[in-house]
């Protein structure tokens, strides 16, 4: 973590690609779990607790509230929750789909390597600028 304002979005930007990277593992984990009997699926929501975080005031800009958001990134730290809302229509209780869950984390692969090709870009300006 960097403690100044040029790495302000770095810093939300690598707390983004963490929680990517724990939903990406929480996702094989489920995948692994398919045939457990009475297994539940687990998640990651990381885009609601940045949502929560950043606050809906409209008067203030993004860059005011990520820079504000900078001095708390503790905040921003997420974990893995079962999902209780899909409901389960196996007999053995478990409620992974194999479909969903192939998506979800295929879907995630593509957000992770968004948020590292950003974080690459945000140093490249910077270096742009040095130079």
């Amino acid at each position: 973590m960097f403690c100044t304002n040029a790495f302000d979005y770095v810093n939300i930007l690598d707390k983004a690609a963490d929680a990517s990277w724990l939903r990406q593992t929480v996702i094989t984990n489920n995948l692994s779990n398919i045939d457990t009997p009475g297994y539940k699926r687990k998640d990651v929501d990381f885009q609601s607790v940045l949502k929560k975080e950043l606050g809906s005031s409209r008067f203030s800009s993004v860059d005011k509230k990520v820079r504000s958001l900078n001095g708390n990134l503790g905040s921003l730290n997420v974990s893995s929750y079962i999902d209780s809302s899909n409901f389960s229509y196996r007999l053995d209780r478990n409620n992974v789909d194999v479909d969903t869950e192939n998506v979800e984390y295929a879907s995630e692969e593509i957000r992770y390597e968004t948020l590292t090709s950003c974080i690459s870009s945000q140093f490249a300006r910077m270096k742009a600028a040095l130079a």
